[in-house]
């Protein structure tokens, strides 16, 4: 019986795979009815439209809360080289699979005067998720805000978030 539904599932699938890329004719008939078929409509027929379509394709890694929430509330890292805080800070991100700009405060003077104008000083690591800013680094204040912001807890399996450096400019 097993056996017997998993090769009618392979033949059904099979079957179905030129589905995926299938051409649909839209017409309207003589008498003003809207005709959908999968094959030319008669040649007599004007403005018969063709659509195509395509298999379902993401191309992207990002999961749909992340996209979300990257688009709604995109994550901004002021960090240098200071040590476990700026580490802890962006393993933090890391771990979470969080898409996020990092901008190097000891290697960007552009970032430096953000940064200045942002906090009134030059104090890192730096977060800002959306609108929502927190000086320095402690999880549970960071966990809460990337909760708040919708982005997911963990990364997907075999996944890195898309972080993105700014490039040094004096």
């Amino acid at each position: 019986m097993k056996a017997g539904f998993i090769i009618a599932a392979c033949v059904v699938a099979t079957a179905s795979a030129p589905l995926a890329a299938a051409q649909l004719y839209q017409w309207k008939d003589a008498q003003g009815r809207m005709i959908y078929s999968d094959q030319p409509p008669p040649a007599s027929v004007k403005n018969a439209q063709q659509k195509s379509f395509k298999g379902n394709l993401i191309e992207s890694g990002e999961s749909y809360a992340t996209r979300t929430a990257r688009e709604k509330h995109p994550i901004t890292l002021y960090s240098s080289p200071c040590g476990a805080p700026c580490d802890e800070a962006r393993k933090l991100l890391t771990e979470r699979g969080v898409p996020f700009s990092s901008k190097d405060t000891q290697a960007s003077t552009d970032a430096q005067a953000e940064l200045k104008k942002l906090t009134g000083k030059l104090s890192v690591p730096v977060i800002v998720v959306g609108s929502e800013r927190i000086d320095g680094f402690e999880s549970g204040q960071w966990n809460a805000a990337l909760d708040r912001a919708g982005y997911p807890k963990s990364a997907p399996p075999g996944s890195k978030p898309a972080s993105t450096t700014t490039a040094p400019k004096n």
